[in-house]
């Protein structure tokens, strides 16, 4: 599980430092085989959710954690990284408020930051 945080922390920070608005960690390990834990952010507009999926790439690579797949482009609006253990999701404000991951996995636990 301490990889797992690591992935967590190192994701969120990288967010953060982007400016990534309403960072949200969701705990699915209850609930789901696909992963433990979504975290789930967006930016204002394309470029923004671009940055913020550059910077999240490059934090994970140079913490030595590899992408499994990635699911979207720079003229994407949803962003998905999948790192195995935890799912990086990067919306624009329009289409996270469409989609509502957090409604979807309500039956997961949201975790605030200062919890890990």
């Amino acid at each position: 599980m301490e990889k797992q945080i690591e992935m967590v922390k190192t994701a969120y920070s990288a967010l953060d430092e982007k400016k990534g608005e309403d960072i949200k960690i969701i705990d699915i390990s209850h609930i789901s085989v696909i992963a433990d834990y979504f975290v789930i952010a967006n930016g204002n507009n394309i470029s923004q959710v671009q940055a913020l999926v550059d910077n999240v790439e490059e934090k994970m690579y140079k913490a030595g954690f590899n992408i499994k797949r990635k699911e979207g482009n720079k003229s994407s609006t949803w962003v998905l990284l999948d790192f195995g253990d935890v799912v990086i999701h990067v919306f624009d404000s329009e289409d996270r408020l469409f989609y509502d991951l957090e409604r979807l996995w309500s039956d997961g636990k949201v975790i605030d930051m200062e919890e890990i």
